[in-house]
């Protein structure tokens, strides 16, 4: 049978938009008062924690004479539980973190942040709002608009090497747009006392400099292939494509999972890709020999929502560090990748995480938090929340910016912010 588009009639659809916008403002009174109850469960879990670790050191400490038998087990058991809680808290002293800068101004979640390669001092953000931004990181202020796309913007990466930006999108379409701004005209108007924060104009960008089209579904993410002169996306219709930039040709479909693709990376240094899907897995693509190869991992319980590579020559080998809803994070050599060398436990979903130099991995998750552990799998700290600074949704990525004096490290969500924070990792 023929299928005919029934026109809704205008005084339907004003109702309807009334309905969805009290629903809406139900959901955020609820959201809300869920974030106080949270906040309230997790100040007395660390009281508890608190307690629990003081009560257990004074019973291993405490003098008594030397136990014998079971009392010896329970003994050596109860200073391992306590020495695995004293390991997974680190001295917080040894890790300073600040609030810095809000950048807000998006109608909609962020899904995305990142920043340049070239070292210029902005951040990049995306937003289901159908908009990119990129904002000076000292000010905050917004310094251009990207809205060439129809759809909810999912991803936004930087050329390693030249301004431009990519981003992927759920118009079913990836885009390479100008991602140049002017600080001096910034520094000008800062200058200018007369101009007040009203008069503000974000320069609004709307072509894109190259298309790529040939996904049936969302484009989820996509990623510079090392040299910048291809690119990789990742779908929900299942396929990751492969990319010529000077051309826009299709050089490669990449088939084979099962499910809906949620991430794609590549190597820093050698044509390596990654693919994540919720079908619980992610595929290594090797593209260094004519004929390409893929191998397929099999570690995580739920959809693997974010995997990257580590920088090269981090800890004198390259690894490549997978994320899941399962709420683990898992580091594989990739050498040898028959089983992960760490498995980092979070308390909730893992969204997309990012690697400092270092190998500090701060870890967005589904309740609002971010946490650093390192490469080992031991938690460094937790982003202080606040009932002013922090995140009131879903973090969704997070990013370093290693060169910058200002904040190092940036965090998006649901709650249409994008944050700066100064991490510092005090020497002993």
């Amino acid at each position: 049978m023929h299928k005919t588009e029934v026109d809704i009639p205008l005084s339907v659809r004003k109702r309807l938009t009334h309905l969805f916008g009290l629903i809406e403002k139900e959901f955020e009174s609820i959201c809300q008062e869920n974030v106080i109850l949270q906040e309230k469960v997790e100040s007395l879990t660390e009281k508890v924690n608190e307690k629990l670790l003081t009560t257990e050191q004074f019973q291993i400490n405490s003098k008594q004479k030397p136990p014998t038998g079971q009392k010896l087990k329970t003994a050596e058991k109860l200073k391992a539980q306590t020495s695995k809680i004293v390991s997974s808290f680190k001295n917080p002293s040894a890790v300073n973190c600040q609030f810095m800068k809000e950048y807000g101004g998006h109608r909609d979640g962020l899904w995305d942040v990142a920043l340049p390669c070239t070292g210029q001092p902005v951040i990049g953000t995306c937003s289901a709002d159908h908009t990119a931004r990129i904002w000076c990181i000292e000010t905050g202020t917004p310094l251009l608009q990207y809205t060439g796309h129809m759809g909810s913007i999912n991803s936004i990466k930087f050329h390693p090497n030249k301004d431009l930006a990519l981003t992927s999108s759920g118009d079913q379409t990836t885009h390479i747009w100008q991602a140049a701004v002017n600080l001096d005209n910034l520094r000008d108007r800062e200058s200018d006392d007369t101009e007040t924060e009203d008069d503000l104009v974000v320069p609004v960008l709307r072509t894109p400099s190259c298309t790529f089209s040939g996904h049936n579904g969302p484009v989820m993410a996509s990623d510079w292939l090392f040299g910048g002169d291809q690119i990789i996306t990742a779908s929900w219709d299942r396929t990751a494509n492969l990319y010529d930039v000077e051309t826009s040709e299709l050089l490669n479909s990449l088939t084979g999972h099962d499910e809906e693709l949620t991430y794609t990376s590549s190597h820093n240094s050698q044509k390596l890709v990654v693919t994540a899907s919720r079908d619980t897995t992610f595929r290594l693509w090797d593209f260094r020999e004519a004929i390409n190869s893929v191998s397929v991992f099999q570690g995580h319980t739920d959809t693997v929502t974010c995997a990257v590579f580590t920088s090269a020559g981090l800890g004198g080998e390259d690894k490549l560090v997978s994320g899941s809803d399962d709420r683990s994070i898992k580091v594989w050599e990739l050498r040898n990748m028959r089983s992960p060398i760490t498995t980092i436990r979070a308390d909730s979903g893992v969204n997309r995480f990012a690697i400092a130099s270092n190998g500090i991995i701060a870890i967005p998750q589904d309740n609002r938090q971010v946490t650093l552990y390192d490469m080992t799998g031991q938690r460094v700290t937790r982003i202080p929340r606040t009932a002013r600074n922090g995140h009131r949704r879903m973090v969704t990525a997070v990013a370093w910016c290693e060169d910058n004096a200002f904040a190092n490290l940036f965090s998006c969500g649901f709650d249409r912010l994008a944050l700066g924070w100064s991490v510092q990792l005090c020497k002993d």
